[in-house]
């Protein structure tokens, strides 16, 4: 969600490589943290946007193919038409329709081309429920049920033991929800400004609600898994997405915020990489884990970040799902109306289940029809408003013939 709005609001096969940099310790607090932390603060109130002053890099694969490119186009010239003018009219950087194995359009914004990093916000979340599940196909992790406290041991012998992983990814861990709010005494606005957010998100990150008994949209549960891949890869965690994630999918790499240099990454929000990277991290869930035929998911798994939890029948692991159809979505539990998003119609693909960020960052993922849809950017204007069912309808009726 955004800051101003909503403050705080993914070794049987693989060498992973040497370490790049120690993994986050939560060494001595001093005096400059306190003042990056009144400066990050003080910019996002006075300026808005957002705070990322330290970055990591992420490094992808040494040779990156581009995805192969429809010529021509299967799709008609009057729909791939109006899907450029619909993204350039809401200030999008990157459009690209993905159907039966090539691109059928890529679009860029102006300053913009294939190389250039998109800031993902929320789409940092699915890429989180990946690597936990890279993490479990490499032997790190034993299972989605595993307790969170195996990795967080500051949470033994306490309530929040009994968190699982699947209930972080779900949303249901029981972790106080978002609210609008900028209290710098706050725990939600240090967990996401103070440069050592970690010991914020362990240690006073309160539990609301019995883990597993509520849907509460909180960043918090995102951001842990950093955390949880950092103890449980003993590696950095822009280094096990570049070489458990991105390397095996050829992928280019691009940056992630770190609260300080040396120190935790963001896993909820705040990694940047160029389109064609997230459009094949789409496509390996749409391919059940697969890539080029290497399992890279476990048996399962995608299935298991598609599959609803009771408690919110629109969200899975870290993936938003269709459900049943409401007008407007909103991040936060159902009836809640938090940042809402504007939905005309259903969509028309039933097995539809997508990436969404803050911003209307979007990828449509439609495995029935080998199709995936990317659009990344700015925020839309606020009139006329963005409409999630619009991209994604205007290429199924076209398949469709209607």
């Amino acid at each position: 969600m955004k800051f101003s709005l909503i403050l705080g609001l993914a070794l049987a096969t693989l060498v992973l490589s040497p370490p790049k940099g120690a993994v986050a310790q939560g060494d001595a607090p001093g005096s400059s943290d306190e003042a990056i932390y009144a400066a990050r603060l003080a910019r996002i109130k006075t300026q808005g946007g957002d705070a990322y002053d330290s970055m990591e890099a992420v490094p992808g694969a040494a040779d990156v193919r581009p995805l192969p490119q429809a010529e021509p186009p299967t799709l008609p010239a009057d729909v791939l038409a109006k899907a450029k003018a619909y993204a350039l009219a809401n200030n999008s950087k990157a459009l690209l329709i993905w159907r039966d194995g090539k691109l059928e359009e890529s679009v860029y914004g102006p300053g913009t081309d294939a190389a250039s990093l998109l800031n993902a916000k929320s789409m940092g979340k699915p890429l989180g429920a990946i690597a936990v599940g890279r993490a479990i196909k490499l032997g790190f992790i034993k299972s989605l049920d595993q307790s969170a406290a195996d990795f967080i041991s500051e949470w033994r012998g306490t309530p929040k033991a009994a968190i699982t992983l699947r209930e972080l990814l779900s949303m249901t861990a029981g972790l106080a929800e978002q609210g609008p709010v900028q209290d710098p005494a706050s725990y939600m606005t240090r967990a996401y400004l103070y440069p050592r957010h970690q010991d914020v998100l362990i240690n006073e990150y309160p539990l609301t609600s019995p883990p597993g008994t509520r849907y509460q949209y909180s960043n918090a549960s995102a951001e842990l898994i950093a955390v949880i891949i950092e103890r449980a890869t003993k590696r950095r965690y822009a280094d096990f997405i570049s070489e458990a994630v991105l390397k095996p999918l050829g992928a280019a790499g691009g940056e992630v915020w770190v609260d300080r240099p040396g120190g935790l990454a963001h896993s909820g929000c705040c990694i940047l990489l160029p389109g064609q990277t997230w459009m094949r991290l789409g496509l390996l869930l749409m391919n059940d884990g697969i890539w080029e035929g290497r399992r890279l998911l476990p048996e399962g798994y995608v299935e298991a970040m598609k599959t609803p939890s009771a408690q919110n029948p629109r969200y899975g692991l870290a993936i938003w799902l269709q459900g049943e159809y409401i007008p407007r979505r909103g991040f936060g539990r159902p009836g809640q109306m938090l940042g809402a998003v504007l939905h005309s119609e259903p969509y028309l693909a039933k097995d539809l289940f997508l990436f969404d960020g803050n911003t209307n960052q979007v990828l449509y993922m439609i495995p029935s029809q080998k199709l995936a849809i990317l659009r990344m950017g700015d925020a839309p204007p606020k009139s006329p408003e963005w409409d999630n069912s619009f991209l994604p309808n205007l290429v199924l009726r076209a398949i469709a013939g209607r």
